[in-house]
């Protein structure tokens, strides 16, 4: 008997396990149908704030409006730094998707050359607060600019930013006095208040630049804008205006600065120039200088480099931070000292036999004249500059007295108001021998401080200081360089303004003042040379610094040394005498004598700011012939 056939289908079977997995199927849709429908509750229910403000960020955003830096004018409304317009390239890190393809597109897009490509990746990487653009380059060309708007939609985050750039007139000329503005860094972004300095990329690095750089700055703006999807300005939808900085004006005046440059004529050196009465600075040369309009867009490393390295050292300010011996210039001041201490009296006398020689001690400190001058009181021997007369001065006063009277003229200490960087140069005294070397100080290194050689060093800023302070009879006005602040003067009677220096006897100055005057007009002083034809009273002081020390039977030969070991030429000067307009410090490194070297260029400065234009016939030609 045949088995039966088994059936091909279980209908029933096959029925069942369709309803099972239609029944499953529809759960699964259900399922996902419920997470779906639940999550668009969620969205447009619960989270509804948190997207439309999303949305409403994505649509409308928030810029910062950076203010226009204030401008900086000389003393007679004269432009020294101004703001030109410019095109700038900068980055929102949060708006980009891919940041470095985003930068290798902008390189080749540029077309920067080799050497640029890791600043301009270095620049991207610069740390910024969350949605605040980092600047990657200043100063765009067309061609850059018309590169960057083809490309537009391939660089989402980066913008075109117009914007108004720093720009130096004379910035060789102006440059240690008035700084320059550079790129924020990472460590000032830490420092700086995030509201005045959004949408700001500049700050002020050196000089009157950093000083005032509060009131230079201003305050930011913003202004609210809504963008399309990608990210282009459609409109706008409110702004809060910035604040721009006020301008600055300046007590230099920019032909004198200018003429200080010429007669430094490239040499290393400084020329500073004050108005006794107000404190007002009117010079503050330093060469060489440097073009500081390359360090606002900011300078390459090998330019950078080679200015570091430079041996002229064109980057560093002389005339606040130099520090010199002041030679012979600090005579004056010494004899102020032995008035006041009682140590001598105008007319007392000694005989200078062409050395000086201390009790009990075989060395001879030597007066510059071998053979000395004989016969000296206060006054022949400031005008002749005799040695052995304040090598017995210093002795008698001793280097306490002697150090704390020079402090009243200012040396040792930071006395203006407003020169970032100043140096307070180096007075010494016991105290400070014992802290700096734990030796005691002796007896022979008070003479060499008595001529202003040894451990006693000043800035020309210091030394053309003193010299108004002498010339206002010891009246002290703080030096400044900002004459306004927009339209409210900078008061002459600033705070921490040191005490006065006062003598029992008035007729005193008159006596110092004689002595300084037959410098520059007596028959022995020692820069006559000047004197010729002057139209006005001057007194004055020559200086010169030696750079290292000669043995005690060693004669100085200028021309047997390398260049940088010859002696610093020192000068100071204020004029007119009777009622002193203007005070002068001239240091030129390595020149030789003071009297030969900077007195000249003193004189010239005098000219220029005493003497009418048509009177001033002594042109800047013809006092660098007579330094020949």
């Amino acid at each position: 008997m045949r088995n039966p056939r088994p059936a091909l289908k279980n209908t029933q079977q096959e029925v069942r396990t369709f309803r099972i997995r239609s029944l499953l199927a529809l759960l699964v849709v259900m399922l996902l149908t419920s997470l779906l429908m639940g999550r668009l509750v969620y969205l447009q229910v619960f989270q509804h704030e948190v997207y439309i403000t999303r949305s409403e960020n994505n649509r409308v955003r928030v810029e910062p409006l950076p203010p226009t830096r204030g401008l900086i004018f000389d003393r007679n409304g004269r432009l020294l730094a101004e703001n030109r317009p410019t095109y700038n390239l900068t980055l929102v890190r949060e708006r980009v998707d891919d940041l470095e393809a985003t930068l290798t597109l902008l390189v080749d897009l540029l077309d920067l050359p080799e050497e640029e490509v890791e600043a301009f990746h270095q620049r991207s990487r610069q740390r910024q607060r969350p949605f605040q653009p980092a600047l990657l380059m200043s100063d765009l060309e067309e061609e850059q600019i018309a590169r960057l708007a083809v490309n537009r939609h391939r660089l989402p985050g980066v913008e075109v930013e117009a914007q108004l750039l720093r720009y130096y007139p004379d910035p060789d000329i102006m440059s240690h006095a008035l700084g320059f503005v550079g790129r924020i860094n990472a460590e000032e972004l830490k420092e700086l208040d995030v509201g005045d300095y959004a949408g700001t990329h500049f700050i002020g690095k050196t000089g009157v630049e950093r000083f005032y750089e509060e009131e230079l700055h201003g305050q930011a703006g913003l202004r609210k804008v809504e963008t399309n999807a990608r990210g282009r300005v459609l409109r706008e939808l409110g702004r809060t205006d910035p604040v721009p900085g006020q301008n600055l004006t300046l007590t230099i005046d920019k032909d004198l600065q200018a003429l200080g440059y010429e007669l430094l004529d490239g040499r290393r050196g400084s020329i500073v120039a004050i108005q006794p009465a107000t404190g007002e600075i009117l010079a503050m040369v330093s060469t060489p200088g440097f073009d500081t309009n390359r360090f606002v867009t900011g300078i390459d490393s090998a330019s950078y480099q080679a200015l570091q390295e430079d041996i002229d050292l064109p980057l560093f300010n002389r005339a606040i931070r130099g520090q010199y011996p002041p030679g012979s210039t600090v005579k004056p001041f010494l004899a102020l000292a032995g008035l006041i201490e009682g140590v001598i009296t105008p007319g007392k006398t000694i005989y200078d036999p062409g050395y000086f020689q201390l009790p009990n001690d075989s060395r001879r400190y030597r007066n510059w004249l071998r053979w000395g001058h004989g016969k000296v009181d206060m006054e022949r021997s400031i005008a002749v500059s005799n040695n052995t007369y304040f090598y017995t001065l210093a002795h008698d006063l001793g280097i306490d007295r002697l150090s704390s009277r020079m402090h009243d003229f200012g040396f040792g200490e930071r006395n203006t108001h407003d020169v970032f960087g100043e140096s307070a140069a180096l007075l010494p005294d016991r105290d400070w021998k014992r802290a700096r070397f734990n030796q005691p100080w002796y007896p022979g290194e008070t003479l060499s401080v008595g001529i202003g050689q040894g451990y006693w060093m000043v800035t020309p800023l210091q030394l053309a200081t003193a010299t108004a302070v002498l010339a206002n009879r010891g009246h002290w006005v703080k030096p400044r360089i900002a004459k306004r602040i927009g339209d409210t003067s900078v008061e002459t009677n600033l705070p921490d303004t040191k005490n006065d220096i006062t003598l029992d006897n008035d007729e005193w100055w008159d006596r110092v003042f004689s002595g300084m005057e037959k410098v520059v007009s007596g028959s022995e002083g020692t820069a006559r040379r000047i004197g010729a034809d002057l139209k006005y009273r001057m007194g004055g002081k020559s200086g010169t610094a030696q750079v290292f020390s000669l043995g005690q039977d060693q004669k100085y030969n200028a021309e047997e040394l390398a260049e940088r070991l010859r002696d610093h030429a020192l000068f100071i000067a204020f004029a007119p005498l009777e009622d002193p307009q203007i005070a002068v410090s001239v240091i030129v490194e390595n020149a030789g004598g003071g009297s030969t070297h900077a007195a000249h260029l003193a004189r010239a400065m005098t000219d220029a700011w005493l003497l009418e234009p048509e009177e001033n016939d002594r042109n800047v030609e013809a006092l660098l012939e007579a330094e020949e």
